[in-house]
C-alpha cells in the first residue's frame, strides 16, 4: 500500500513543513536510497499517522537518477543532441526528454524568483530573433528583452509566423496558412516583464514599424528609441554585426549567445570527409 504524504493531505491540520509547525513529528527510522545508496532520515506525524521523508520536499522526488541531472543540463549547453546523451549515461531517449521538461520547470522557477527581487529596471533592449521548427517553412519567432550592461534576460516568448519570401508560398502549399501571433508574444513578454519595470522606462529597439504600436499598447508611459540595424558579416548570423558603434550591442549579443547555445549543429554544412588516422590520434591526444 503507497503512503501519502503527510504535508499535502489538507485533512492534516497538525504538521506544516512551511510554517515549521514539527511538535507531531517523530523520527521514523532510514531508508537507504537506490540512486546513490545513501541513508535518508524518516519521519512520522503522530496525529495522521502518515509519514514522510527528507527526499519528500526535494524536487527529485520520485527520480530513479537525479545525479545525472546536472551533467545532462551541461551536455544540453554544449548542443548535444538527446540521442548523444542517451548513449552517454545508458539512458532511454524518453527518459532524456522527461529530465529535459523538469529542468525547463526549474529554470523557470528561478527566474521567477529571480525577476521578483528585480525591481526599477529603466531601460531595455528588445527585438525578435526568427527561427524554426521541423523545417524553414514553420518559421518562429521569440521576443526577447534584455537589460543593457547586465544581459539579464527579463523574458522570452516565442510565437508562430507565416514564412515570406521565396518559401512563402512552399509553405502554404504543404502546411496552409500559418496563423502571425507575433503581436500577442511580443506585448505579452512586456506586459510580463512590467513588474520589474518603472512606469517612465525606456526602451530601445530597431526600426521595425509595427514596434511602436505593439510598445504603447503594453506600455502606454514608455519613451521608445528607434536605432537602425546594419547587416552582419556573416550570411544566417545576423548578431555578430560589422565594426563601429552598435547601439543595440546587448540584446543581439544575448540574441547572439542564444543561438549558439540552442544550436544542435552549428556549422553551415555538413562534414562528410572521412579523417585520416594520424590526424584521428592528434585529435584525440588534444582532446584528452
Amino acid at each position: 500500500m503507497k503512503k501519502s504524504v503527510c504535508c499535502v493531505n489538507p485533512s492534516c491540520k497538525y504538521f506544516n513543513v512551511l510554517e515549521g509547525d514539527r511538535r507531531w513529528i517523530k523520527r521514523h527510522g532510514r531508508f537507504r536510497r537506490k540512486c546513490d545508496s545513501k541513508f535518508v532520515e524518516r519521519f512520522r506525524c503522530t496525529k495522521c499517522r502518515k509519514t514522510f521523508s527528507n527526499q519528500t520536499f526535494n524536487p527529485t522526488y520520485r527520480q530513479h537518477r537525479p545525479r545525472i541531472n546536472k551533467l545532462l543540463l551541461k551536455l544540453i549547453y554544449t548542443k548535444t543532441s538527446f540521442r548523444d546523451i542517451a548513449s552517454e549515461f545508458g539512458v532511454d531517449r524518453k527518459t532524456v526528454k522527461r529530465k529535459f521538461l523538469f529542468l525547463a520547470e526549474q529554470a523557470r522557477k528561478r527566474q521567477a524568483s529571480r525577476l521578483s527581487q528585480l525591481k526599477g529596471v529603466d531601460f531595455v533592449q528588445i527585438d525578435e530573433m526568427e527561427t524554426y521548427e521541423h523545417s524553414k517553412c514553420k518559421p518562429i519567432s521569440i521576443a526577447l528583452a534584455v537589460v543593457p550592461g547586465t544581459r539579464i534576460i527579463l523574458g522570452a516568448h516565442s510565437s508562430e509566423m507565416p514564412a515570406n519570401g521565396p518559401l512563402a508560398e512552399i509553405s502554404r502549399k504543404k502546411y496552409g496558412r500559418r496563423k502571425d501571433h507575433r503581436k500577442d508574444a511580443f506585448v505579452g513578454l512586456l506586459k510580463g516583464s512590467s513588474r520589474c519595470l518603472t512606469n517612465d522606462v525606456w526602451l530601445a529597439s530597431d526600426k521595425k514599424t509595427t514596434y511602436p504600436n505593439w510598445i504603447k499598447e503594453a506600455l502606454p508611459h514608455s519613451t521608445h528609441f528607434k536605432s537602425k540595424g546594419r547587416r552582419g558579416c556573416i550570411a544566417g548570423y545576423g548578431e555578430m554585426k560589422k565594426g563601429g558603434y552598435d547601439p543595440l550591442f546587448w540584446i543581439n549579443h544575448a540574441a547572439a549567445t542564444v543561438r549558439d547555445k540552442l544550436a544542435r549543429m552549428l556549422r553551415r554544412t555538413w562534414c562528410t570527409y572521412m579523417v585520416p588516422p594520424t590526424l584521428q590520434t592528434k585529435i584525440f591526444q588534444i582532446a584528452s
